[in-house]
């Protein structure tokens, strides 16, 4: 939750806890499918899944050139579908459900988040003191899969420096560092802020909206991430009993707004940090994009972990929301996260605004989730 996906880092609550399957390969074992019947998705009947429709329309635009998922596009395109009744037969025609499971178990985690709004600058003046950096010039990202098959897909960031053996890449400035200034002369703020409360939980989401001082919206968005393990500051605040249990983003936050002093060492204990880019192709009253490179739909746009879930696969929920009501619904995998890690993991985008802010920080449930994935051999005709 900006490419939201790029970190999610993007709510990824987990990362603030712990550390907040479809046709992707994966060589885990662990992954099992099981084909089941749209009668065992719980609750399948009572979902509005014509609110699903408008999303799963945008990853077809990223999808078409698949050709399992062309017809079923092509299909969606072209068939009007104007009742819950409709598009609940389109689904059940063109797909087939599978239940996931992580060895023997079908329950993981599941949390929320948003698109955060902060006031800024693009001058560093009055309260505005706090950069959102560019990607650094010096940031280097190696695909390790072009040296070594079996590690396809793992990318590692760093920077090349000149040591007494010749150049090397070595790790990237850490959170601290940056703070302290080691960016100067290598990264361009893109704007500053009025708080590095906001900026540290904008970096979790990923995106987010910034009021300027000349009253226009700038949407900023993930661009690329310094790759340093992500320090659960949630739970070493509960561990030392700062805060209570359960964690949560609105805990954290009003922790830091009430002890400024120790604000700054405790967020320096998360050595990660997220560089953003200036997004321009969508307006303020659209929702952010996602790893899929489509703007994510609220409550109906899902991060995951795309070495299990293919981007643009639709998924029915089991779980619950923040307050402990059922959610059971269907979103689609549209966005991924660097604490979304696991087979039985999701994080749904609950969309921009305090509302969207309460529900993603207080969302922590554990559950299930089904795959839909494209039926081979069928057609337009028999639909």
């Amino acid at each position: 939750m900006a490419n939201i996906g790029r970190y999610h880092l993007s709510l990824c609550f987990l990362l603030l806890l712990a550390a907040c399957v479809g046709q992707s390969p994966t060589s885990n074992p662990s992954f099992l499918q099981t084909a089941v019947g749209f009668g065992d998705l719980p609750g399948w009947n009572n979902d509005p899944v014509l609110e699903a429709v408008p999303a799963l329309l945008k990853s077809c635009d990223a999808l078409d050139k698949k050709a399992i998922w062309s017809p079923l596009c092509r299909s969606l395109r072209s068939t009007p579908l104007s009742t819950n009744e409709q598009a609940r037969h389109f689904f059940e025609h063109w797909f087939q459900p599978y239940a996931v499971r992580s060895g023997e178990s079908d329950q993981g985690l599941f949390t929320g988040y948003y698109e955060a709004e902060l006031h800024g600058s693009f001058h560093q003046e009055g309260p505005y003191q706090t950069p959102l950096y560019a990607r650094p010039h010096d940031l280097v990202t190696v695909d390790l899969g072009q040296f070594k098959s079996d590690l396809h897909g793992q990318l590692i960031t760093g920077k090349v420096v000149n040591g007494p053996k010749g150049l090397k890449l070595t790790p990237y400035d850490d959170r601290s560092l940056i703070a302290k200034g080691s960016l100067v002369g290598r990264a361009q703020p893109l704007l500053w802020v009025d708080n590095p409360i906001d900026a540290f939980f904008l970096a979790i989401q990923g995106s987010g909206r910034v009021r300027m001082t000349d009253k226009r919206w700038v949407k900023v968005g993930y661009d690329a991430s310094n790759s340093r393990p992500y320090v659960a500051i949630g739970k070493i605040l509960a561990d030392h009993n700062d805060i209570g249990k359960p964690v949560t983003m609105q805990a954290i936050r009003s922790w830091m707004q009430q002890h400024p002093e120790r604000a700054s060492d405790i967020m320096n204990l998360n050595t990660s940090y997220v560089f953003f880019r200036i997004l321009t192709n969508n307006g303020h009253n659209e929702g952010p994009l996602g790893a899929e490179g489509v703007v994510l739909t609220p409550e109906r746009s899902l991060a995951v972990d795309t070495a299990y879930i293919e981007l643009g696969t639709p998924v029915w929920l089991d779980t619950a929301d923040g307050k402990g009501n059922k959610l059971q619904k269907l979103v689609i995998a549209q966005d991924k996260g660097g604490a979304i890690k696991g087979i039985v993991r999701g994080d749904v985008f609950w969309g921009y605004g305090p509302a969207a802010e309460i529900e993603a920080g207080s969302m922590q449930s554990p559950g299930r989730y089904f795959v839909l994935l494209p039926r081979s051999g069928v057609t337009d005709a028999s639909f």
